[in-house]
Parts: C-alpha cells; sequence; structure tokens
C-alpha cells in the first residue's frame, strides 16, 4: 500500500483549507515549529525556529510522513548479511562510535566481519588497543561463536 498523506492534508502540507482535520505533531516537529517539547533542546541543540509557511508540518524525524516506513530498513539478524552500514551501526550502538569510522573506512561489511581475526582487529583498523580488544573479545568474537555454531563454516563465503 502506497504511504499517502493523512486525511485531509495535502502532501504534508498540513490540513486542506476546511477540511477540520487537526494538525499532528511530534516531539521533533514541535521543537522545529517553536513549540514546548524542550526535552530535545539543550546546550548542544540548536534553538527552535519556526518553519516558514508552506513548508511540510508533519514529518517525523527523518523527513518521512507519519504512518509512512522511514525507508530506513531494519538491520538484518544474520551478520553475513550485514552491509557496511550496518556493520558501523553495529558498532555505534555498541559504545563505538569513534571506532566504527575505521570499520567503514576499510569496507569492513558482515561477511569481512565474521572472517575478521584478533590482529586484523588489534592492527589492521588503526584503533586504539583498549577499545580493540573489546571490540574482538565482547563483540567480533561472539558475533563469529553465534555464526558458526549455527551454520556450516563454508556455507556463508557461496
Amino acid at each position: 500500500m502506497p504511504c499517502v498523506p493523512h486525511q485531509g492534508q495535502d502532501e504534508g502540507r498540513g490540513p486542506a483549507p476546511g477540511s477540520g482535520t487537526r494538525q499532528v505533531f511530534s516531539m521533533a516537529a514541535m521543537n522545529k515549529e517553536g513549540g514546548s517539547a524542550s526535552a530535545a533542546t539543550g546546550p548542544d541543540s540548536p534553538s527552535p525556529v519556526p518553519l516558514p509557511p508552506g513548508k511540510p508540518a508533519l514529518p517525523g524525524a527523518d523527513g518521512t510522513p507519519f504512518g509512512c516506513p522511514s525507508g530506513r530498513k531494519e538491520k538484518p539478524a544474520d551478520p553475513v548479511e550485514w552491509t557496511v552500514m550496518d556493520v558501523v551501526e553495529y558498532f555505534t550502538e555498541a559504545g563505538f562510535p569513534e571506532q566504527a569510522t575505521a570499520f567503514q573506512e576499510q569496507e569492513i561489511d558482515g561477511k569481512s566481519l565474521l572472517l575478521m581475526q584478533r590482529t586484523d582487529v588489534l592492527t589492521g583498523l588503526s584503533i586504539r588497543l583498549g577499545p580493540a580488544l573489546k571490540i574482538y573479545e565482547h563483540h567480533i568474537k561472539v558475533l563469529q561463536q553465534g555464526h558458526f555454531e549455527d551454520d556450516d563454516p563454508d556455507g556463508f563465503l557461496g
């Protein structure tokens, strides 16, 4: 089913004149509109600025209308199927955002990640020793063990 604006709305520009439909705002939209959602504002956040007339009033935080898929796919459960960006996202979410960029620079996808050895992580990625050890022992090794226990070790390369 295609993603369509809410009833009475004209492609995210708010309710159609005379439609009587209420506008619904997200916290992100309220902040953009100058609303009182202060949770997302802080010393590092830009101050709220009202949107000029004619700009979309109802997009979600990623610019997608509410109720519509964001266009961003979920990371596959099987690391073999991870893209480079899935690997970067995994390590960023695991608390290693600086080191995650090394995986992106070296174009490490899920298959490559599962093939990595300890020395690859410690010396091949140019990251500090402490985080490299944690990444290998607590993440890569665990992903490898989970994958190779479940599957035939040669089956994922095909």
